[in-house]
């Protein structure tokens, strides 16, 4: 079976074990890089032209943003147990991470501008929403959603798709730069499956297939989805949580859903 060039594995077990850039991925907008740091260890950057937002995925740090100490921020283990704590980053900054825990750490990048300020954004700063009915509910975590005035580019969303589940379902696509209608929006996916041994589907695909393809996702995989449809789905005894990643030439998510399943919604 061939490698699926939307699919990437992790690249170890500790330290930086993703780092897709656009110029990686093939694309414009976004980035993600992913931090795996055992308690004591320090990992930081510089945001550059980006703006950046540091998700603790699992585990506790101590964060600074340009030698500003903003405390020990994360509470949860696992990314199934509850709300993230994040913070934004942006453009110009620098930013060091301390982990106090084990510690997974996202780091999501977009073109900055504007003049925003560095923030800690803790766990029910956005209300939990549950999405769909039967199954195609899931749970979301707006992080960094696009009507809080909080950035350029830059939108965060972490999901929980209970076992057995789809989600980004019916499918649903923001390909085209033509708002109000839809939004272009490139669009990044870190997947984790609990239990870690489960796995999921994801499918990429555009209304004549010049894209298509469908991807076994495993438990700390990336998917890329540069355009298309791209729905997901999990398997019985497994939930999915993904963290997604989107930018584009407007702060703004409108997506346009596949005509043939709209009926889903009725």
């Amino acid at each position: 079976m061939s490698k699926s060039n939307l699919l990437i594995r992790p690249k170890g077990t500790t330290g930086l074990v993703h780092d897709v850039t656009p110029a990686s991925a093939g694309w414009t907008y976004v980035g993600f890089a992913l931090h795996k740091l055992a308690a004591g260890e320090v990992t930081g950057g510089e945001a550059g032209d980006k703006e950046l937002c540091l998700v603790l995925v699992s585990g506790k740090a101590r964060i600074s943003v340009d030698g500003v100490d903003l405390g020990e921020i994360g509470e949860r283990m696992t990314p199934f147990e509850g709300a993230p704590w994040a913070v934004y980053v942006p453009m110009g900054s620098e930013w060091v991470a301390d982990a106090t825990t084990a510690v997974e750490l996202a780091v999501c990048a977009a073109p900055g501008g504007g003049s925003y300020t560095a923030k800690v954004i803790p766990p029910g700063t956005h209300p939990r929403i549950t999405r769909g009915k039967g199954a195609n509910v899931r749970h979301v975590y707006n992080i960094m959603p696009e009507d809080d005035a909080s950035a350029n580019s830059l939108l965060v969303v972490e999901v929980i798709t209970p076992q057995g589940n789809t989600s980004s379902y019916p499918p649903h696509k923001h390909d085209q730069d033509n708002l109000p209608h839809e939004s272009f929006l490139e669009e990044t996916y870190y997947h984790r499956m609990n239990p870690p041994q489960g796995f999921a589907f994801q499918r990429v695909y555009t209304d004549d297939r010049s894209l298509d393809e469908a991807m076994a996702v495993e438990d700390g995989d990336v998917t890329l989805v540069p355009r298309g449809y791209h729905p997901v789905a999990t398997t019985a005894g497994y939930d999915l949580y993904y963290l997604n990643v989107m930018a584009g030439p407007k702060r703004v998510w409108k997506f346009h859903n596949a005509a043939e399943h709209e009926w889903l919604l009725k």
